[in-house]
Parts: C-alpha cells; structure tokens; sequence
C-alpha cells in the first residue's frame, strides 16, 4: 500500500471513531434524562408585553415555526384575553402557531358549532352533523376514548308521565389522560342565580378555587408532562381548560328556566332547576382510531349513520358507551391507554 492510501484510510478511520464518540455521548445525554420536557403548546407559547397606548395587549410569539420572534397585538374590537365584561364584549384569542393571528371571540361555548355538546344532549361532531343522543338517567357514558384521552360524562334526567324515554342533560365531565383526572361538574340548585357558583372543579380528587381577580385562573403543579389551565371566561359559571396537546373545553354552566320547562313540557320538579354543563371541545392529536359518542365523529372517513332532515336526529349506541362510572375508562368500544390513579379521585 503506497503512502497516500495509507494516510487516507487513517483520516478515514479517525472520522469514523470521532462520529461514533458523538452518537455514543448524544445517547448517553438522553438516556441521563428521562423526564419528558414540558408540552409545548404553539398556539400559547408566547411572552406578553407591555399593552399600546390605546389598551391594547401585545405579545412576543415564542413557538417554534414561522411565527417566532413575531409581535402580535389585539384588534381594537378585543382589545384584552379577558374583558371583565365578558357577556358584552369578545376576548382576543392570540394563536402563535402556523396561523400566527389574532382573532376576536366570545368566550363561552358555541353550541352550534363543532364539537359542541348542549341542551338535553345535542351534538356537532367532528363532521359538522348535528345530532341527540340521550343516553340514559343517571347513566355514565364515553363522549371520546382515544389512546391518550378519555373523556366521559354523567347524564341527569327525567321522565314526565307518559313518556317512553327520559329527557336527559350532561351534569359532569372527566377528563382522563396521563395518571390525571379532571372533572368539571354543576352542583345541584333549587333556584337558578347568575351569580351564584354552580360550577364545582376537582383535580385528582381534590376541588380546585379558580381565582376571580389578577389573571383568574388556576394551574395544575404537578402535571410535569404537559400544561393544564383553567381560566374563568365569567364571573361565575364559565371556565376554559386547556390540557396542552390534547384538548381545549369551553365550559358553561346553566339552568331549565321556567319558560323553557314549560315550552317542552319537562314537568321539572319545582325543587330543582336540573343546572347542567353546556360544552365545546377542540381536540388535538387524536388518532384515526378515536371512539366515543363524539370522539368517533372525528375519525378521517366516518359517515354519520343519524338521519338528516329530520328534527331530532338520533344517534344510539348506548351500550358501546356506558361505563360503569364516571371515572372509569372502560367501555366495549373505549380504547384508553392511560394510567388513571383511582386512588386520588
């Protein structure tokens, strides 16, 4: 072997040894570090500023993509995330992901648009289609079971004389995902009053006090793996959750007033104004596989099976979606992977 070969083959063989001592010290980098890095959520990842002269808030977006390094300011119509007149004026919503906007809208569910779930249950799925399902009084059932997430509610009902079916509403939510368990419940009421607190939080098991001053809301301390937020979107009664790449809830609580006890002939008992929770979700990363009432109306090539042109269009399939509890992920259909600590609820 002449001289040249040989001095090539050496640097080659040095370059070898130098790539293989860098993977080998990446590797052992990661395998010293366990701990799965805080979810970065790009539509809120941002820094906020000092506000303009005429009020209006700014922010620094901080996401990774297109977006970073961008200053984004709130429109004069909204200019403020949460006005403390929040049934008069909208909130300025700020996306730092690809979207990079800021956008205005009234805080509180939209009971006619997707994912939503209101009245005595009516849903929007994922495909636009407007559809009932009843469940049953007192019954417990799957509204999303995916991988990651699970998501079950509590039906409250009656049956007036003469009916074949109960008139039923959703009392409470759990949000189940990681070894955590979020429930968002209204508490039972005689009389309906705005400003009364019919909204009860539990996390893990232990009720949560969503603050009403400074920015009014509560953060979880010890979900190491993503960001849960609750923030008031009312004084009382109103609430936005976001569990960081899983899912955004905007949360209502209210009452049957007389007129509407009325109109559709619940004959509710005079003791109760049967508060239940009105509800809009915005999910994020399910899978193609996701079930649930609402969950499978989701799925890439579902074909709503309710029949349209109809007034109440109907969708069954009780028995896939009751769980034994409100807390519990099982169902014949469910598909939860999670690792929810019973012992804390």
């Amino acid at each position: 072997m002449d001289g040249r070969r040989y001095s090539f083959l050496l640097v080659a063989l040095a370059l070898v040894f130098i790539s293989m001592g860098a993977s080998l010290a990446q590797g052992q980098g990661k395998a010293g570090n366990n701990k799965k890095a805080p979810y970065d959520a790009a539509s809120t990842h941002y820094e906020v500023l000092k506000p303009s002269k005429k009020g209006q808030e700014k922010f620094l977006c901080l996401a990774r993509g297109a977006c970073n390094g961008k200053h984004l300011t709130c429109p004069s119509q909204c200019p403020e995330r949460k006005p403390k007149k929040n049934k008069k004026n909208k909130g300025c919503f700020v996306d730092c992901s690809s979207k990079c906007e800021v956008t205005c809208k009234w805080r509180k569910p939209n009971c006619s648009g997707y994912g939503s779930l209101c009245y005595d249950p009516r849903f929007v799925g994922g495909d636009g289609v407007m559809f009932y399902f009843h469940g049953a009084k007192g019954g417990n059932f799957a509204i999303v079971s995916d991988d990651n997430l699970q998501i079950n509610a509590h039906f409250i009902g009656t049956r007036p004389q003469g009916r074949t079916r109960d008139y039923t509403w959703v009392k409470a939510l759990a949000v189940m995902f990681d070894r955590h368990t979020l429930v968002l419940a209204a508490k039972r009421v005689s009389q309906w009053d705005d400003s009364f607190e019919a909204l009860i939080v539990r996390w893990d098991g232990e009720e949560v006090n969503v603050p009403t001053d400074g920015d009014a809301e509560w953060r979880a301390t010890d979900s190491d793996e993503r960001e849960v937020v609750i923030e008031r979107t009312d004084e009382t009664n109103g609430v936005k959750v976001t569990v960081a790449g899983l899912v955004e809830l905007n949360v209502k609580v209210r009452a049957i007033g007389e007129e509407e006890n009325k109109v559709h002939n619940y004959q509710l008992p005079a003791n109760d104004a049967f508060a239940h929770l009105e509800t809009q979700f915005k999910f994020t990363n399910l899978t193609d596989l996701v079930e649930g009432v609402l969950g499978k109306t989701y799925q890439p090539d579902y074909i709503s099976p309710v029949k349209r042109g109809v007034p109440m269009p109907m969708m069954g399939g009780e028995d896939n979606y009751q769980t034994p509890s409100l807390y519990s992920p099982v169902c014949k259909a469910c598909k939860f992977k999670g690792q929810v600590d019973f012992a804390s609820i």
